[in-house]
């Protein structure tokens, strides 16, 4: 594995770390500003809302300028942030930290995504995607509680000093370790680069923006049910409050797998992995309206839906690469705040199922539905692909009849 991957991981997870991590210190943050703690919420919202706003955002301000150099200025910006949230005298000061450090969240994933690919053969650029989305993975496991428990034994201030340090770590990584011109278009510094034009041409491609819609529709469907983990574990499980974090530490664990598998079967074999995943996420959300009743069963289940959930990321990232391989950066960028809508789509979906009086376990087939018109759009992209190949075969077939003809004449 190039070292530059490495680099991009330790990136991703300081950035998966921060946008999850204050979750688990509403009540800390509520306190010490004098605030409810769904107005601390405003920290987690306000912190997706800058990754959808700012992900194409920040893509189209850089559409010119090397992507090491963005990739660069992206971790200055989340360094900038974090540190703005550990010292901020004033909650809207706070929240403007979080802003601050999620503009960084969509292009450096969406950047680091073209950049990675980059670094290796074709053949491998599934995995190598998720090798940088290994960071994220485990800072679920790993960052997220690891954070939460020094914020809430010792300061969430110095949450987010920590995560201002994984920041500067990777920032010299990434000065260091990632090749200058990787991921780049001929011409150096991009001056031969597509431009905000070429960016926005690459947004016409239907294949490109049906894979955009199965990342909202299909990982969005595992946060339908993730949202509301904790009143379906203590209220239909059976489990105590307390265990929660461990279940949570469980779905991490199962994104990490998800993660790996979805990379390394993707370069073989990618719509297959993706419809097989998308069919087994599906499955496993609608169980789990019923499994979350036993806690074995909804532990096993729960994990089952991180890694099928998350097994989608690496192929559906690839897969906008793959159609908008003349600028990707903006396709990949805004893939990236895809999933974030998707998340907070399936939040309010979920949460209306909910104030309607469904029940509890509700949420999941909220879920189940999402996932299972991702994988409608992925069998539509695939039938699309078939015909337009079948179009060019003839296309082939006729210019080589035509070719003959004229020889033998």
């Amino acid at each position: 594995m190039p070292l530059a991957l490495l680099a991009l991981a330790v990136g991703a997870f300081g950035i998966g770390t921060t946008e999850f991590v204050v979750t688990g210190l509403l009540p800390e943050v509520s306190d010490a500003y004098g605030v409810s703690i769904p107005t601390a919420g405003f920290t987690a919202s306000g912190y997706a809302l800058g990754v959808v706003l700012g992900a194409p955002l920040t893509a189209l301000a850089g559409a010119r300028v090397s992507r090491k150099r963005m990739l660069t200025l992206m971790m200055v910006l989340f360094i900038a942030g974090n540190a703005l949230s550990a010292v901020a005298p004033a909650f809207g000061v706070l929240l403007a930290g979080r802003v601050v450090a999620s503009l960084a969240h969509g292009a450096f994933f969406g950047i680091g995504s073209v950049v990675a690919a980059s670094l290796v053969a074709p053949e491998r650029r599934a995995g190598a995607i998720a090798s940088m989305f290994t960071g994220l993975t485990v800072a679920n496991v790993v960052g997220v509680p690891a954070g939460t428990l020094l914020g809430q034994q010792v300061s969430w201030r110095l949450t987010f000093a920590v995560i201002a340090v994984i920041g500067l770590v990777a920032l010299a990584g990434v000065a260091t370790l990632v090749p200058e011109g990787a991921g780049d278009a001929p011409g150096g510094e991009r001056t031969g680069g597509p431009g905000i034009r070429g960016e926005l041409a690459a947004l016409r491609n239907t294949q490109v923006l049906l894979a955009m819609g199965m990342t909202v529709l299909g990982f969005g469907g595992v946060f339908a049910a993730i949202t509301y983990i904790a009143p379906m574990m203590t209220e239909a499980a059976g489990y105590a409050e307390s265990t929660i974090t461990w279940l949570l530490a469980l779905f991490g664990v199962g994104l990490v797998a998800g993660n790996l598998v979805g990379g390394r079967y993707a370069d073989r074999a990618l719509m297959p992995v993706l419809c097989t995943t998308l069919t087994a996420l599906a499955v496993a959300l609608a169980s789990f309206t019923f499994t979350a009743h036993d806690k074995v069963a909804a532990a096993i289940t729960l994990t089952l839906i991180g890694a099928f959930g998350f097994a989608t990321v690496p192929p559906l990232q690839k897969r906008v690469l793959d159609h908008a391989a003349a600028a990707p950066t903006l396709a990949s960028a805004l893939n990236i705040g895809a999933f974030n809508l998707g998340n907070a789509l399936a939040a309010w979906l979920g949460g209306l199922t909910l104030t309607a009086g469904a029940g509890v376990t509700a949420p999941n087939l909220v879920g189940a539905a999402m996932a299972t018109g991702a994988l409608i759009l992925a069998a539509l992209a695939a039938a699309l692909e078939r015909r337009d190949r079948a179009y060019a075969g003839r296309r082939v077939r006729r210019v080589v009849r035509a070719s003959d003809r004229a020889t033998s004449k």
